[in-house]
């Protein structure tokens, strides 16, 4: 799978910016979403090849908007990674199960997730 562009949903701006960065780096192009909920309605309009969902949002959670979009016949074709604060291994399991494809705790490491994104 080619990844090219991708949407980072996440209400902290201190971790959009630095994942950005990263990926802006390596040459990604990178939608931004604050809340699950304009996360969905970006995955839906823009049609992005990965999602990197938070988890701790206010309103619509990230598991949540995950669920949606692994069930939405429009975007479930579509990879999600949750990254998170959430390290957990019953935490892992549980965003899994809602359907994304990769989980990382944060502090993201900025190697380890280009890595992971390039093995899709």
């Amino acid at each position: 799978m080619t990844v090219k562009k991708i949407l980072i949903v996440d209400d902290s701006p201190t971790e959009r910016h630095f994942l950005q960065e990263v990926l802006n780096g390596a040459g990604y192009e990178v939608l931004i979403a604050e809340s699950g909920e304009e996360g969905i309605d970006t995955t839906r309009r823009e049609m992005p090849d990965l999602v990197l969902m938070d988890v701790v949002m206010p309103g619509l959670n990230g598991y949540q908007a995950t669920r949606t979009l692994a069930r939405d016949e429009q975007t479930r074709h579509i990879p999600i990674f949750v990254c998170t604060t959430k390290g957990q291994e019953t935490d892992k399991i549980w965003g899994l199960r809602q359907g994304a494809v990769d989980y990382l705790v944060k502090p993201i490491d900025g190697d380890e997730l280009l890595a992971r994104i390039a093995a899709l």
